[in-house]
C-alpha cells in the first residue's frame, strides 16, 4: 500500500527538497521515524534555529527548503524566523504537525489552534480536508513559496501519514512555470527618462543579488556614469561593492537620503523598496524635483513604494535591456576610501579593527552573514561584498537569524567560505545553533563582537534624551564558554595580535573547513551606530 507519507516523499524528491530541517515533537513521529535513505534530516535545538538554518540553505541554493515544526509550540517559537524569511523573500515549505484527526473535535492535549498563529507572514496556509489531499497541498505550498517568495504552511494531523494515498494526476503532479517576458511595455519610457536626466543615480537592493543582475547593473551604471547606492537595511547586496561606481549605503532616514541624493534628478531603484526607512523623519523621501523610477519583481514592493513609475518585472532582464538602449556618458566615478583602523598601544579593540582585518584577509567568494546592529554601518564601510551572495542579513530586523542562517548557508553552499559577524547579544537569540554546526561538521567561522550589552539600544536611549535606560549590561556572559558546552570549538580573543594570528591561520582554508569555530572577541562598549 502506498501511504500519504510515501506520496509526500515523492513530491519532495520531484522538487529536490529532500533535506528536512526540524525540531520534532510527538505529532511528527509518524512522519519522521524510519526515513528513506535519500531523505536527509538536520536537527536544531530550537525552532528559531530550525527555520534560520532552512532560510540560509534556501538562500544559498536559490530554491525552497523543507521545514517540519511541532504543532502550536513549534510554530509559535518559529514566528520571528518565519517573519524574517518572508521579509527576506526566501521560499520555505513548512509542514506543521497537528493532533490526531480522529479526536480533534474533543480538543485533546497538544491540539494546535494554528490558523493565524503567525499572522500574515506565511504567503499561504492550508490544512487539507482529507489525508489523501496532503501531498497535493505540499506541492501547492512549494508553488506558493516560490511564486510569492516566502514561507507556505501546511498543517498535517499526525495520523494522516499512515493513511492510503490516492495516486492520481492533478495538483500533486503539477509543474507550474512562469515564462520570462520577451518584450516589456514602457522600457522606452524608462530609457528616455534616464537619457534626459542631468545626473542619474541608481539604488540597488536584495532583489538584484544574482550574477546576471550584477552584470546588467554594472553595464548600466558604467554606461550612465551613475553612482550606485545600496538600500539601507537590505538583506543582500545588489551590486559589487568594490566597483568604482559603488557610492555606499543609503542612510536609514529621510534627511540623510535627501542629502545623499541631492545632486541627482533621476533615481532608478532596482530590486529594492522606495525607500525603506527606520525612524520617522519629516519631509519627502528624495529632494524636490527628483524623479524616482523603480524596477522590482515583487508587486507588493511596488505598491508600498514612493516611486513615480514602478515596473514589475525581473530586474536583470530590464537592466540588461536598458543598458543596451541608453546613451553612453563620459563620467568618471569619484574614488572612495575608508581609512584603515589599527588600535593604538593600550587602546581596546573596536569593530573597525576587526573589520579591517577581515577586509584584508577574507577570500573573495566569502559569504558574510551580519547580525551586529551597533556595528553594521562600520561593517558596510569597511568590508565590501564582492560577489553575489557575498552579504546576507535579516531584512525584518529581528535577532536570532544570523547564527543559524550561517549554518544553513554553508550546508547549501559547501564550497564557499562562510563567516558570521554577530553581536554577543544577537548571538544569544540563536546560540543553540552551535550544536547543529558542531554535530553536522559545518565549517562556519562565527565572529562574536562582545561588548557586554545591547550597544545599539544604549546608543538609541542616549539619543532619545528621555533618561537612563533600565536594562543592565551583561559583561559576565562569555559566548566562548557557551559554545564549548554545545560542542563547538571556541576562543576568547582580547588583543589585535591574537586576532591577527587566528584569522591568518583560519581564513585561507575556511572554504574546506569541516569544523565550526567561534571567536569571542572583546570590543569596546562605546561602538558607534547610525
Amino acid at each position: 500500500m502506498t501511504t500519504v507519507r510515501d506520496e509526500t516523499f515523492q513530491v519532495l524528491r520531484r522538487f529536490g527538497t529532500t533535506t528536512i530541517f526540524a525540531n520534532p515533537g510527538s505529532t511528527e513521529i509518524a512522519f519522521l521515524t524510519g526515513l528513506p535513505d535519500d531523505i536527509g534530516f538536520r536537527l536544531a535545538l530550537h525552532e528559531g534555529s530550525v527555520v534560520g538554518m532552512a532560510t540560509g540553505w534556501a538562500t544559498a541554493r536559490g530554491g525552497p527548503a523543507f521545514v517540519n515544526l511541532h504543532t502550536t509550540a513549534g510554530l509559535a517559537n518559529a514566528a520571528g524566523a518565519l517573519a524574517t524569511a518572508r521579509t527576506n523573500r526566501v521560499p520555505l515549505v513548512v509542514v506543521v504537525g497537528q493532533q490526531d484527526r480522529r479526536h480533534l473535535a474533543h480538543d485533546p492535549f497538544l491540539a494546535g489552534r494554528l490558523e493565524g498563529l503567525v499572522g500574515d507572514y506565511p504567503v499561504w496556509t492550508d490544512q487539507p480536508v482529507r489525508p489523501q489531499d496532503v501531498p497535493a497541498a505540499i506541492a501547492r505550498a512549494h508553488h506558493e513559496a516560490v511564486t510569492a517568495a516566502g514561507p507556505a504552511i501546511v498543517v498535517v494531523p499526525m495520523d494522516d501519514w499512515e493513511k492510503p494515498a490516492e495516486p492520481r494526476r492533478g495538483a500533486a503532479a503539477l509543474e507550474v512555470r512562469r515564462p520570462m517576458p520577451s518584450t516589456l511595455d514602457g522600457l522606452g519610457d524608462l530609457a528616455a527618462s534616464l537619457d534626459a536626466a542631468r545626473s542619474p543615480a541608481i539604488v540597488v537592493g536584495a532583489g538584484a543579488d544574482d550574477e546576471s543582475c550584477w552584470a546588467a547593473l554594472v553595464a548600466l551604471a558604467e554606461r550612465l556614469g551613475a553612482p550606485v547606492w545600496q538600500e539601507s537595511f537590505g538583506a543582500r547586496a545588489g551590486f559589487p561593492q568594490d566597483h568604482p561606481s559603488f557610492a555606499g549605503h543609503l542612510p536609514p532616514g529621510r534627511s540623510g537620503v535627501r542629502t545623499a541624493l541631492a545632486d541627482h534628478d533621476v533615481v532608478l531603484v532596482v530590486g529594492a523598496p522606495v525607500l525603506r526607512q527606520y525612524t520617522w523623519e519629516p519631509g519627502d523621501f528624495v529632494p524636490d524635483g527628483t524623479t524616482v523610477l523603480q524596477i522590482t519583481q515583487y508587486a507588493d514592493e511596488a505598491h508600498y513604494s514612493a516611486a513615480d513609475v514602478a515596473v514589475i518585472a525581473e530586474p536583470a532582464h530590464v537592466c540588461r535591456r536598458l543598458a543596451e538602449r541608453v546613451v553612453p556618458r563620459e563620467v568618471s566615478p569619484a574614488p572612495r576610501r575608508t581609512p584603515d583602523a589599527e588600535p593604538e598601544p593600550g587602546e581596546p579593540l573596536r569593530p573597525a579593527h576587526v573589520f579591517d582585518l577581515l577586509a584584508k584577509q577574507l577570500p573573495r567568494d566569502t559569504i558574510l552573514i551580519e547580525e551586529s546592529p551597533s556595528s553594521r554601518p562600520e561593517l558596510h564601510r569597511r568590508v565590501p561584498a564582492r560577489v553575489p551572495l557575498g552579504f546576507v542579513s535579516a531584512a525584518a530586523g529581528g535577532l536570532g537569524f544570523g547564527l543559524p542562517a550561517a549554518i544553513g548557508l554553508k550546508l547549501g553552499a559547501p564550497r564557499r567560505p562562510v563567516v558570521a559577524v554577530l553581536g554577543d547579544g544577537s548571538s544569544l537569540y540563536g546560540i543553540q545553533g552551535l550544536w547543529s554546526a558542531a554535530h553536522y561538521h559545518v565549517g562556519v567561522l562565527f565572529i562574536v563582537l562582545a561588548n557586554g550589552g545591547y550597544a545599539v539600544m544604549d546608543r538609541l536611549a542616549e539619543r532619545s534624551g528621555l533618561g537612563k535606560a533600565p536594562w543592565p549590561a551583561f559583561t559576565e556572559v562569555r559566548t566562548s564558554t557557551i559554545a564549548a558546552g554545545l560542542g563547538c570549538p571556541a576562543r576568547h580573543i582580547t588583543t589585535h595580535e591574537e586576532l591577527t594570528e587566528v584569522l591568518g591561520d583560519v581564513l585561507p582554508s575556511l572554504a574546506g573547513r569541516t569544523s565550526p569555530l567561534l571567536l569571542d572577541i572583546e570590543v569596546a562598549p562605546d561602538a558607534s551606530y547610525g
